[in-house]
Formats: structure tokens, C-alpha cells, sequence
């Protein structure tokens, strides 16, 4: 599952001048996108979700400048009912009878479920945002990315789009192979991170160029685009794998870490007293150290949601070209 297409070409009907629209509450109807405001994205959201023709139409009405009311959200309250012991110990509700022996004392008790405990530890200072955060910008296209790119994660597979990003969200690397749901006017598609983009501002993606009029009109060059990073693929039923640098050693190496679910924030390798010590990240997204060893490796992985996992008995490889298949992978 890779070159995924949601087409939304009838939405190509409300795209309208980039002129501010009024603000709604987080959540509130027809803010579809959660995001504080109502524009072409949440039309694009809506007709994704099935909402009613009467409902489109209100929405595209609002998106022209028209007066519109919008429906209130219904909120059914939910019901209390009163459960009572009698003298003959029948506990009557509003729904049910219930008899209650003598043996069971008249005792009505109501327990909770808590749900359990994540089998994983969360480092909450390596969260970079709430999953599922939506970020917007521009969105361009050029012809590079598939070999060269500068998060190096030659050679990428042409079953992926791919697409450049901004040097404030690249982040030192942080986001390098972050797997992307990017949507314009014409529609979604999923979209490998291999490359930068070193003049692009915050939220700013560059397409390849087969990709971009799948969301957009290419004669338009530059369009409005959101985007949001998901869960790659691959990682559903494959660990994370390694790579190591050109010129790796026992006195030095690079490693790079592969098909991570998430973005990776840190990494960090066991050493000889037991401590895991942090590796430090290039902006090639290689993470360099000299002090490592020959190996064999117990790597601690955190993601941008603080997530960790460790994986142990990693070796080390003098062929910088050989991919080493890990044993965990990052939870969803």
C-alpha cells in the first residue's frame, strides 16, 4: 500500500481566493479539520466523510461568503436512572427488573474498567506533537529526490511518492523518511520524506513532479497544501532495519535507522557499564559516534511521540550497503 490517490476532484468546484475565513472553535460544526478555521480543506473533509447534500451545501454557501446558519449539534444527555432495594429485595431500574437474593445482602455495587497500561515507555521530552497534528503551507514541485536526497536513504523505492520538506520541519533530520499524508484541492496522497527543501518555510513541501497534479493543477505551480505525518506502511509487518555509514569501524561509525513506524527523535546505545548513552544525529540523517565499539549493539529508539522501544544483538556491518533487519519496531 504506497501510491495511494483519494480522489477529491469535486471539490475543485469551492476552490476560492486565499482570503481569511472567521474562525470556529476546535471540534465545532463544520470545522472538519480541527484546525480554528473554515476553508476549502474542510470541504474536502466533508465530502470524504459522506456529510448530506444539504449539509455540502451549507458548507460551500459559507466557504462563497454567504449567510449561513449552521444546526446546532445535537448532544443527547445521557439518562440517570435510580436503582432502589425493597422490603421483598427487588432492585427495580427504568429498564430492568432485578431480583436480589437475601444471601447478596441488598448490595448493589457498579465497578469500572481502567484501560491498561501501555507495554512501552514514553519519553515525554522527545514529543515533538499529538498524533495526527495537521500542519499547512505551500506546495511545489521539482524532479529530484528518488536518488541523492539529503536524508540519503538511497536507494528509495519508485512505489513511493516522495517529497521534499522545509529545513524547519526537517528539523535536523528528525522528520527524514517520515511517511506523509499531503492534501490539495484535487485530493490526497501519501508521500515518502527524502529530501530538503533549504528555501521553503515552516509547513512548506516540495512534490516530485509526477505526483503534484494528483493534488493539484500543475499550471498553478504553487497551491495552498495540508499535511499531516502517518504510520508508514511497511512497518505493519516488518521491524525497523539499520544501515551503516561509508567508512564505518569499531573506532568509528554512522548508523541510520530504517522503516521506523514514526519519525525517530533519538537514538542511543548501550555501553560497557550499562548506560545508554545518546548518539548524536547529522543533518544527513546519520546518527555519528567513535566510541561505540565493535559491537554487537542494544539500541534504545524513541520516536517524535516519545514512544521507546530498545533492540538488541544489532551487528555491526563494515558494508555500507547492506540493510540489517532489527528485532522491534515503534507502536502504533
Amino acid at each position: 500500500m504506497k501510491k495511494y490517490l483519494v480522489s477529491f476532484a469535486a471539490a475543485a468546484a469551492v476552490i476560492f481566493s486565499a482570503a481569511a475565513f472567521p474562525a470556529f472553535s476546535v471540534g465545532q460544526y463544520p470545522d472538519m479539520n480541527d484546525d480554528g478555521a473554515i476553508d476549502v480543506f474542510d470541504m474536502i473533509s466533508a465530502r470524504r466523510d459522506n456529510l448530506s447534500d444539504e449539509q455540502l451545501g451549507l458548507l460551500n454557501d459559507y466557504i462563497l461568503g454567504k449567510d449561513v446558519s449552521f444546526p446546532k449539534e445535537e448532544i443527547e444527555e445521557p439518562k440517570v436512572t435510580t436503582t432502589a432495594v425493597t422490603d421483598e429485595k427487588t432492585a427495580t431500574t427504568s429498564t430492568a427488573t432485578t431480583t436480589v437474593t437475601t444471601a447478596e445482602k441488598s448490595e448493589i455495587t457498579t465497578t469500572t474498567t481502567e484501560e491498561p497500561a501501555p507495554d512501552y515507555t514514553i519519553d515525554e521530552s522527545c514529543i515533538l506533537e499529538p498524533k495526527g497534528t495537521v500542519h499547512t503551507g505551500d506546495g511545489t514541485f521539482y524532479g529530484g529526490g528518488y536518488v541523492g536526497g539529503c536524508a540519503m536513504l538511497d536507494p528509495v523505492s519508485t512505489d513511493y511518492w516522495i517529497v521534499a520538506m522545509n529545513l524547519e520541519d526537517y528539523n535536523n533530520a528528525q522528520l527524514a523518511g517520515a511517511y506523509l499524508e499531503v492534501t490539495g484541492e484535487l485530493g490526497t496522497i501519501n508521500m515518502l520524506v527524502t529530501d530538503l527543501l533549504p528555501e521553503g518555510k515552516k509547513g512548506d513541501l516540495d512534490l516530485y513532479v509526477d505526483a503534484f497534479p494528483l493534488i493539484a493543477p500543475p499550471e498553478k505551480g504553487r497551491v495552498p497544501v495540508s499535511w499531516k505525518i502517518i504510520p508508514l506502511d511497511t512497518a505493519a509487518d516488518a521491524p525497523v532495519s539499520y544501515k551503516y555509514k561509508e567508512g564505518s569501524t569499531e573506532f568509528w561509525c554512522g548508523v541510520q535507522v530504517r522503516n521506523h513506524r514514526y519519525p525517530i527523535t533519538k537514538l542511543e546505545y548501550l555501553d560497557e557499564n550499562g548506560q545508554f548513552q545518546e548518539i548524536q544525529r547529522r543533518q544527513y540523517n546519520y546518527f555519528e559516534s567513535d566510541k561505540m565499539g565493535k559491537g554487537p549493539f542494544t539500541f534504545r529508539i524513541t520516536d517524535i511521540y516519545g514512544q521507546v522501544v530498545v533492540d538488541e544483538n544489532i551487528p555491526l556491518s563494515y558494508d555500507d550497503t547492506e540493510i540489517i533487519q532489527g528485532h522491534v519496531q515503534l507502536p502504533e
